[in-house]
């Protein structure tokens, strides 16, 4: 599969890292034309399997507008995958519009190389927006960055997308991108929500007027056994602070599952607290991923508690390794600090990629997640 991807880029869009320099609303027009033209020379020498493509009308340079010409994600040439990249809090995601077949545009093994962030796009897994089943509109499937598949069955009734994911795994942070993806494939303007059910609930993603995506997760998984885990239930058919030996250290570990299952740290057995930032996750983080005791395997939260309201976590995500922003971990974690007395029901998670709002309400026990999802570039990939 070459990789020869033809990028333009949304030219205001404060997350696009190869037009960093350039700052349009501090530049007249025929200046930034002339930058504009000067990295497309540029990018052509440095790069030559990649150009940039200025195809973007002179409207885009408004602040209110980001997004390329709708034609751009109507194209249907052969032998290319034309996406638009999104991140939430650096959780990125290549988004695909594949509503013209019910088959992915791409293999696993391709969503490996595109995901590889030396020598592909770089992403941590590629989003699929599908034709719809049953009579919905759309479905929605994901390929993990090591071509593994996230597993659930996802409908939105109120605007009739399903999306579909097979296995039981939901991604809070993929979820804002797909909303954000969806409303620009329908070109919808303004507040937006969208109900979505899962095998684990419904999840009800809203898109708000300042541009953040507030998601209803659904209630929290807490029995044992649907987690899963083989660890005993020692509060309620639950995992609260329960020992856990891994590599000779026993952590104390809170069990809890958004759709997809969470290992929740704040400390070792000996009550010794730590500092986020000094674990070396790349060691730790696959010991827990592939304990006998999670037979789907695990997400894993490190978490470090900075008052009743203010969590700081890091991550390891089955599938994908460290990422700077889990959504359902960020979740998971509030809902883990509730059960051991650590936190209230609403707080801020701070992840590496920045902050999630996350609030636990006791009158409906669902988990409510508001966080940004924004784009990245828009490019096409010669497979």
């Amino acid at each position: 599969m070459a990789i020869a991807a033809a990028i333009s880029l949304p030219l205001t869009s404060p997350t696009c890292r190869s037009l960093a320099l350039i700052d349009p609303t501090r530049s007249s027009c025929s200046s930034f034309i002339s930058q504009l033209n000067f990295l497309r020379r540029t990018s052509a020498r440095v790069c030559p399997s990649f150009r940039i493509s200025a195809t973007s009308s002179m409207s885009a340079l408004a602040p209110e507008k980001a997004s390329p010409p709708t034609s751009f994600l109507d194209r249907r040439e052969s032998g290319f995958l034309h996406f638009v990249k999104y991140h939430g809090l650096g959780n990125d995601f290549i988004l695909v519009d594949n509503r013209d077949s019910s088959e992915p545009r791409i293999t696993p093994e391709q969503a490996v190389m595109l995901c590889d962030r030396n020598f592909g796009i770089g992403a941590d897994g590629v989003i699929f927006a599908m034709p719809g089943i049953n009579g919905t509109d759309y479905a929605m499937r994901i390929f993990n960055s090591d071509g593994s598949e996230p597993e659930v069955v996802l409908i939105v009734p109120n605007t009739a997308i399903l999306l579909t994911i097979f296995d039981m795994l939901m991604c809070g942070n993929g979820v804002r991108c797909l909303a954000r993806f969806i409303a620009e494939l329908e070109n919808l303007q303004g507040k937006h929500s969208f109900t979505i059910h899962t095998g684990a609930g419904l999840i009800v993603p809203e898109i708000q007027d300042d541009g953040k995506v507030r998601v209803d997760m659904g209630e929290p998984i807490l029995k044992a056994s649907n987690v899963p885990t083989r660890l005993s239930e020692n509060k309620d058919q639950s995992v609260v602070k329960a020992e856990l030996d891994v590599d000779g250290v026993t952590w104390n570990v809170t069990c809890v599952s958004m759709g997809n299952p969470h290992c929740v740290i704040f400390g070792t057995k000996d009550g010794q607290d730590f500092q986020v930032d000094e674990l070396k996750l790349a060691d730790i983080g696959p010991k827990f991923e592939n304990h006998a005791v999670f037979p789907a395997r695990t997400n894993t939260e490190f978490v470090q508690v900075l008052s009743r309201s203010h969590l700081k976590m890091r991550v390891w995500e089955r599938g994908a390794g460290a990422t700077l922003a889990c959504g359902t971990g960020a979740c998971a974690t509030v809902v883990a600090a509730v059960l051991e007395g650590r936190a209230g029901r609403n707080c801020t998670v701070d992840l590496p990629g920045g902050p999630l709002q996350i609030e636990w309400r006791e009158e409906d026990n669902h988990v409510y997640m508001t966080g940004p999802a924004e784009v990245v570039f828009y490019g096409s990939v010669q497979l």
